[in-house]
């Protein structure tokens, strides 16, 4: 698998990162590289960022990869799929009381689920609340459909989804995206959960971008500089 990037863990750093010159910020610059260099080679616009397990920092990651896309001037669209454990309302501090399965069921237009962040470029769809076929919902024409205008309207789509090893929401929008990163945790993620986990996305057909090593500590950045 391919490494993206080694992000560096500092208890200082903010969740959200906003001094672009920091090093940290540097680092989703380098993400960013990586996903805009793979847009010669295929038309990347929808991107999935998951996990194998919970506590990898995959909402964290794609929140601040969202931020670094819209500060170089990309339109992107952040859509909460973690419907059972949402983050990103958090993170961005938005009410999460209509989103996604609103949309999916019918009951809201795709417009009264769209929230503005304090970025321009950035907007966020959140889960909204946890529907009884969940499954289903995300396998309908509608979200097929939502994808499809996203794409239309914006540079990036990413796509903040439940780990891949924890139910079948990875596996059902895996196949819906043009691409997938995945988020593994230095010292937690095991070597033999990160290979089943990325065997499951390919077998969805979905291009996997690379791996991001998350909370790695500085020190170990000086020992192996």
């Amino acid at each position: 698998m391919k490494l993206l990037v080694n992000l560096l863990r500092d208890r200082k750093i903010p969740q959200l990162v906003t001094n672009p010159k920091s090093q940290i910020a540097e680092e989703f610059d380098r993400i960013r590289q990586n996903i805009e260099f793979a847009r010669y080679e295929i038309n990347t616009k929808t991107i999935i960022v998951t996990s194998p397990g919970y506590n990898e920092g995959k909402s964290t990651v794609i929140s601040n990869l969202a931020m670094n896309l819209s500060h170089h001037g990309k339109s992107v669209l952040l859509i909460d799929i973690d419907i059972k454990d949402p983050s990103l309302n958090k993170i961005f501090n938005i009410k999460n009381t209509v989103g996604l399965t609103n949309v999916l069921s019918g009951q809201k237009p795709v417009e009264e689920a769209i929230n503005q962040t304090e970025n321009a470029r950035l907007k966020l769809i959140t889960t909204g609340p946890v529907p009884y076929d969940l499954d289903s919902l995300l396998q309908s024409r509608k979200m097929d459909e939502l994808l499809k205008r996203a794409s239309r309207e914006y540079d990036y789509v990413l796509l903040d989804s439940p780990p891949v090893l924890e139910g079948e929401t990875a596996k059902i929008v895996a196949g819906r995206c043009d691409g997938a990163i995945m988020v593994l945790r230095v010292k937690r993620t095991e070597d033999e959960v990160a290979l089943e986990a990325k065997k499951i996305l390919e077998m969805t057909n979905t291009k996997l971008f690379g791996i991001i090593m998350n909370a790695r500590k500085r020190k170990f950045f000086k020992k192996n500089k």
